[in-house]
């Protein structure tokens, strides 16, 4: 392994943190969080070349897995959690796996993450194959739970990445795609919930979103697969209707309760049109 230092686990570059006044606390957390969009871009060459090798996969019928440990593994859960009503894309295709379990999403399970084997095991009960990618999540770039499952995928040719905040870390050295977001010292020193937990929610979004877009989950810029589970979603549907098909909010109301689905609704309405065209021509 090649020469290693936790820049998570640094020195703050505050002091006296309980001294200070509140909108010194804030001014001086809002200047640290300024610097994590910067060290996300340094890296785009890195979740591109991911990116493109997730959504080759999940075209031939492969899945997304993020496996991490605390505040790493939620992120992992979250994003995963909120493909399906977003982009409409079925259960199951993209999985978030959190050393603890559902307990540990709530509330800290002590130990989880020191478990080498526990990571493969939990990837396992999904039948994980070589047509997946699993992303393990983990700012230190350390945590047994993460390296052990994607240690053991490798060695079975299953697609691997990571997002950790350190340079040259033991799960970087372990996966295919590491991209690792150097992002320094926590404002509260060792705190990796906060710039590091910010720089891998960024990665994770821009991973997620241009999959689903790439898997044509969106047209133009709307979110034509997404899930009407509430009166919000349903309006929005209704607006993105009366956009693209150029119609009135009763027209668009009743196209998208017959049809159940803002793509459908498009789809049917643009052959119908062009289906009546071709015949007055």
């Amino acid at each position: 392994m090649s020469s290693f230092t936790k820049t998570t686990e640094s020195e703050s570059h505050y002091q006296n943190l309980e001294k200070m006044k509140v909108l010194d606390l804030l001014k001086n957390i809002n200047h640290e969080d300024k610097s994590v969009a910067r060290s996300v871009e340094k890296v785009i060459p890195s979740i591109e070349k991911l990116v493109k090798v997730i959504v080759s996969k999940m075209k031939k019928g492969g899945r997304l897995f993020y496996i991490g440990a605390g505040t790493s593994g939620r992120l992992g859960i979250v994003d995963a959690s909120e493909c399906p009503p977003t982009y409409g894309i079925e259960q199951g295709k993209v999985i978030g796996i959190i050393a603890g379990g559902d307990t540990a999403i709530r509330k800290a399970v002590e130990f989880a993450e020191d478990d080498t084997q526990q990571g493969w095991k939990d990837l396992r009960k999904f039948k994980i194959n070589n047509k997946d990618v699993v992303i393990g999540i983990a700012a230190s770039g350390t945590t047994p739970y993460v390296i052990g499952a994607v240690i053991e995928c490798k060695s079975k040719k299953i697609t691997t990445g990571c997002i950790t905040c350190n340079s040259g870390s033991p799960l970087a050295e372990s996966v295919l795609h590491p991209i690792e977001i150097v992002v320094g010292p926590e404002f509260v020193s060792g705190s990796t919930r906060m710039k590091s937990g910010t720089a891998q929610k960024l990665v994770l979004n821009m991973i997620s979103t241009s999959v689903m877009i790439q898997l044509g989950k969106v047209k133009g810029n709307k979110m034509v697969e997404m899930k009407l589970s509430n009166n919000k979603l349903v309006q929005r549907g209704v607006e993105m209707l009366m956009s693209i098909l150029e119609t009135n909010e009763k027209t668009a109301k009743m196209l998208l309760s017959k049809h159940g689905n803002v793509r459908k609704a498009i789809l049917t309405e643009i052959k119908k049109e062009k289906t009546k065209k071709a015949k007055s021509e």
